[in-house]
Order: structure tokens, then C-alpha cells, then sequence
């Protein structure tokens, strides 16, 4: 079965004190994978965490969710560290995290939106964030560009399928291969859109749904992206 041996995966979230990160913990622990939330400070992330718990409610197959500081996380992480940090906050973060980070995989979810306005990018140098963090971190450490375009809100959603598929991109297909394995196991299809540089197209679809979702003429917001075979 696919999730033989899951409870054995223990995965830190960099910035998990914020919606996005918050929502994921919740994802991953109602798959039954142990997160430890990593913040700046250590008793806001234990607080949230804790917080998450309460929501978790005991759901069966649930997992638990711990706080700690940033470095204490990857400290925990058996594989996969996740990245969540507001893109004002990725260069910092990664410049001074990057020792701990060697020997696991770094799953970027920033999207480097335009300062005051979310409707339009502001790519970095590289190209994109996943780029720019895998220049950081140098090619010993795998960068995988993930979660880019699901909202805060639908992770958070707990009765509710996360209603997008998605894009998984970076330059070790490896890498991606054990990033879309993990993130399958939310309930959602997760395929592999390319080397790292796809993530210039990828990231920059987050603004085009922030734009859609707050627009007027559109009746719903929250949208997501879905990939659709022929005839579907």
C-alpha cells in the first residue's frame, strides 16, 4: 500500500506559522505524517502547533504536529523540508539555514509576488524563487518548486478535497519523484512539470488566480488549477 511506512516520515515546515504553512501541517498530518512547524521563535511556532492539534481533533490516522525554531525543524526532518516563508523572508532564510539543510530536500513554495500588489510577479534575478533558491543552496542540495497555487484557504478546508492538481518542477527528477510520492498521499495528483526553470510559469500562475479570485466578474474564488485528460 502507499501508505506502509508513512508514520515513520517526519517533515519540517519552514515558516509553518503562517496560513499557508499552517494548512499543510494539517494536510500532512490527516495523512498520518509527523510535522514539526519551524519558526524565528520557537514558543509561537510550540503555540501553533498546539492550536493545530486541538483542530486535528484526534482525527483517525492523524499524525502530530510539533513547533520549534527553524533549525530545530530540519533537525527533525527526516527527508523533506518545506519551505513557506513569505518571499521578503526566502533569501534570509535560506542563506542562513543552508548548512542544516545538506542532505535533504527543500520543497519551495514562495511565490515572489510584486510588493503591494498580488496580482502581478516580481521574478528575481534566476528567473523564479525555486531558481533562486537552488542557486542558494548549490546543486549538492535538491530544490523542488512545489504548492504554489493552492490557496491557504482550501488546505485549511479539512472536510473538503484540496481542489486543485499539482505542479511539481526542479532539476533532480529523483527529487521531484519523492516530492510527488509525498504529496499524492494529500489526495490530490501532483505531476512533474520540469526542470527547475519551469517554475518560471508555474509561480507566475499563483498571480493570475489571485487576480481572477478577487475579480468581480468571476463567481467564486479560491480557484485552483486542474489538468484534464481529453474528453474529460
Amino acid at each position: 500500500m502507499k501508505n506502509e511506512g508513512i508514520a515513520l516520515m517526519h517533515v519540517a515546515i519552514l515558516g509553518g506559522t503562517g496560513p499557508q504553512g499552517q494548512g499543510l501541517a494539517l494536510r500532512l498530518a490527516m495523512a498520518g505524517v509527523e510535522t514539526t512547524l519551524g519558526s524565528r521563535h520557537a514558543d509561537r511556532a510550540a503555540e501553533t502547533a498546539s492550536g493545530l492539534n486541538e483542530k486535528l481533533g484526534g482525527k483517525p490516522g492523524s499524525a502530530r504536529i510539533a513547533g520549534s525554531d527553524n533549525a530545530g525543524a530540519i533537525r527533525a526532518a527526516g527527508r523533506f523540508v518545506f519551505l513557506a516563508v513569505p518571499y521578503d523572508a526566502h533569501h534570509d532564510t535560506l542563506t542562513g539555514l543552508r548548512p542544516q539543510l545538506e542532505g535533504k530536500i527543500l520543497v519551495d513554495l514562495a511565490v515572489p509576488l510584486a510588493p503591494g500588489n498580488p496580482r502581478a510577479m516580481s521574478m528575481p534575478p534566476e528567473g523564479s524563487a525555486t531558481e533562486a533558491a537552488q542557486a542558494i543552496l548549490g546543486e549538492a542540495i535538491p530544490v523542488v518548486g512545489a504548492l504554489h497555487n493552492v490557496s491557504a484557504w482550501s488546505l485549511a478546508r479539512l472536510d473538503d478535497k484540496i481542489n486543485c492538481d499539482i505542479l511539481v518542477v526542479g532539476n533532480s527528477v529523483d527529487a521531484k519523484a519523492e516530492v510527488i510520492d509525498l504529496i499524492e498521499r494529500l489526495g490530490v495528483n501532483a505531476y512533474d512539470a520540469g526542470p527547475a526553470e519551469s517554475a518560471r510559469c508555474v509561480e507566475a500562475v499563483t498571480s493570475i488566480l489571485i487576480r481572477l479570485n478577487i475579480s468581480k466578474k468571476v463567481p467564486f474564488t479560491h480557484a485552483g488549477i486542474r489538468i484534464w485528460a481529453p474528453g474529460s
